[in-house]
């Protein structure tokens, strides 16, 4: 599929049908772009659970007519117990573990980052709470068929998860991971979503939820408490930005890596690139993607500990400066540090011109894989990306890890306003670097410009080499060029998980709007 969804009500890209389906459902019922990834957002942490869950985080940028942008961060913090000192005690020295209870040491903060998102509606909200969740209710008391990508994922990372506590009983199958087209039915996520739909989004953090909650991973061995969970809110703010030839650019705050999104194409628009898929194209954006990733791995982490302010990193003599290192011709050396994190990103729009993107994860797939078998969620284990040494990322109680997770919006120079985002840890800012570029600076279809073959500079999704992976499509004759500018090439197979699952929605300045949706995942767009 090469060519773009298009509509005049309204438009939804999200990596499950079903997600895309709840979020058009509300959109033809009236709801807002921000009611209806809200619907989306329920329905895939029921239908895609080895990408996202309510027991994780997420991010919004919201584009409403005639206003600034805004970012949404529900970003989790630590456990006021979580310290250095603390994990020691349990024995963990050198790295925090990503599996099992010490891995679940950050509140969930995505069900905040709704309940913030919902008050931020243009026009109020339209609809009740409980016709957003229903479809995810719905969903998770009557089932839904496992994926491929579920079953392979589940299969491949096995090992790690089935002796986790919770995890066995809700995402196993006769002992083994569910084959493809396997009914999975979670009736306590369910009985949960429909006890948030009756008392509100702030039960998850004040109420009975909360309780049971706090209770369950105090005895599993976490060093979350109740007070954690009540003292926790979502952060409304102003994004991260810049300015480019195309347009401006928006991107997500630390402690997630958006400035490392906006950074690279800083710097690739500073080359003056005017041929697409050319050696010219890819070079310049990994090479900017090297330069970016080595001052984000340096620097970046829980705003109140970093040394300045990542706007500042967007100043354009800094850019100027640090594109003069690219040198056109040659590689820089590599590998630098990889962030792993497995994670789903949508966008919607509306027919008043109100844009969402939107990016929810529970960071590795399944998370720390603890399930509470009284509310069927599973815990994030993004605190796994904290460090246990001095550093902007070190361990703190209350502190926010490093996150790749960041939902990326532009107001191109012609009036369109394009949200997009992809998830693929490492690869994240890399997939929003070719997307955005294929289609704003280029001209392709958005669709066309999703669907293209795609790049990955470094580790991601646990694979274990650092070369630049070339999706098999690409030109021989490019990667025959690369490979004599010093890059490592590694080929990998065409539509490969490790290119990410990327998508996007435009709202074009005449009420068109354009949707695209990655063929890698289980997804669809949706204009209508």
């Amino acid at each position: 599929m090469l060519s773009s969804a298009y509509g005049f009500k309204g438009g939804v890209s999200a990596p499950h049908r079903a997600a895309a389906l709840a979020g058009r459902d509300i959109l033809n019922a009236g709801g807002s772009a921000v009611e209806a990834m809200v619907a989306a957002a329920a329905t895939i942490a029921v239908a895609y659970p080895h990408m996202n869950g309510i027991g994780g985080d997420g991010f919004w940028i919201i584009h409403r007519p005639g206003q600034a942008p805004v970012a949404v961060s529900g970003c989790g913090r630590a456990a006021a117990l979580a310290s250095v000192d603390w994990y020691a005690a349990q024995g963990v020295h050198d790295s925090l573990v990503p599996r099992g209870p010490l891995a679940a040491l950050t509140v969930p903060g995505t069900i905040a980052g709704w309940q913030s998102a919902l008050q931020l509606c243009p026009r109020g909200n339209r609809l009740p709470l409980s016709d957003l969740l229903a479809p995810a209710i719905a969903l998770a008391q009557d089932g839904v068929a496992v994926t491929e990508n579920q079953a392979r994922t589940t299969t491949e990372k096995l090992d790690g998860l089935k002796d986790v506590p919770g995890f066995a009983k809700a995402f196993m199958h006769e002992g083994a991971a569910p084959k493809a087209g396997h009914r999975l039915q979670q009736p306590a996520l369910g009985q949960t979503l429909a006890h948030l739909a009756k008392h509100g989004l702030a039960d998850y953090y004040q109420g009975d939820i909360a309780h049971t909650h706090a209770e369950f991973l105090e005895a599993a061995g976490s060093p979350l408490r109740l007070r954690d969970f009540t003292e926790f809110s979502a952060e409304v703010t102003a994004p991260l930005t810049t300015q480019l030839r195309a347009g401006q650019l928006w991107n997500m705050i630390p402690p997630t890596q958006g400035v490392a999104s906006l950074m690279i194409l800083g710097l690739f628009d500073r080359l003056k690139v005017t041929e697409p898929e050319s050696f010219a194209h890819l070079h310049g954006l990994i090479e900017a993607t090297k330069l970016a990733f080595i001052r984000r791995n340096a620097e970046l982490g829980d705003p109140d500990h970093m040394a300045t302010n990542a706007q500042d990193w967007l100043e354009a003599g800094v850019l100027d400066d640090l594109a003069r290192q690219i040198d056109p011709a040659h590689a820089r050396p590599w590998p630098e540090i990889a962030k792993p994190g497995d994670t789903i990103w949508m966008g919607a729009a509306d027919s008043d011109g109100c844009v969402v993107s939107f990016i929810q994860s529970v960071f590795w797939e399944f998370g720390s894989g603890l399930v509470c078998d009284k509310t069927g969620v599973f815990f994030q284990n993004r605190g796994a990306g904290f460090s246990l040494s001095p550093g902007p990322n070190q361990l703190h109680p209350r502190a926010r890890p490093f996150h790749t997770l960041n939902p990326a919006l532009a107001k191109l120079k012609d009036g369109r306003v394009l949200a997009y985002g992809t998830m693929g840890g490492e690869g994240q800012p890399q997939t929003q670097a070719a997307v955005f570029s294929r289609y704003a600076m280029f001209g392709q279809d958005l669709q066309q410009a999703v669907t293209a073959p795609r790049w990955l500079l470094g580790k991601t999704w646990g694979d274990a080499t650092t070369s630049l992976k070339l999706e098999d499509r690409f030109d021989p004759a490019l990667v025959e060029a690369l490979k004599a500018a010093g890059h490592d090439i590694e080929m990998i197979p065409d539509y490969s998980d490790l290119a990410g699952h990327a998508g996007g929605v435009a709202y074009w300045p005449d009420g068109v709007i354009e949707v695209a949706s990655d063929p890698r995942a289980d997804g669809a767009a949706l204009g209508f």
